[in-house]
């Protein structure tokens, strides 16, 4: 019996789920602040979201936005694809904390 195993985890058909108090970009809450744990996916994206900023332990705020989403790094307002923001891991970080 063959057994088909998909070459990244956390495509459409077998979405990887994070743990409780980690989710992606995407799935953070609008006007919620995060910092970044880790990033995924291809080399090239992975690469070019650390180039604009988005490094493990950045500090970032979800502006808000579905298919488009904006948030606030390091003081500047970023646009991300919804496909982009699935890659960036964050943990929330409660207010005042």
């Amino acid at each position: 019996m063959d057994i088909f195993m998909p070459d990244e985890p956390d495509n459409n058909c077998c979405p990887q789920r994070l743990s409780p108090a980690r989710l992606t970009l995407a799935e953070l809450p609008d006007g919620e602040s995060g910092r970044v744990t880790g990033v995924s996916g291809q080399a090239e994206l992975s690469q070019r979201l650390r180039e604009m900023g988005f490094c493990e332990s950045a500090i970032i705020q979800k502006i808000g936005g579905k298919r488009m989403l904006i948030c606030e790094l390091c003081g500047v307002r970023v646009a991300l694809s919804d496909r982009a923001a699935e890659k960036i891991e964050v943990e929330p970080i409660r207010a005042g904390g």
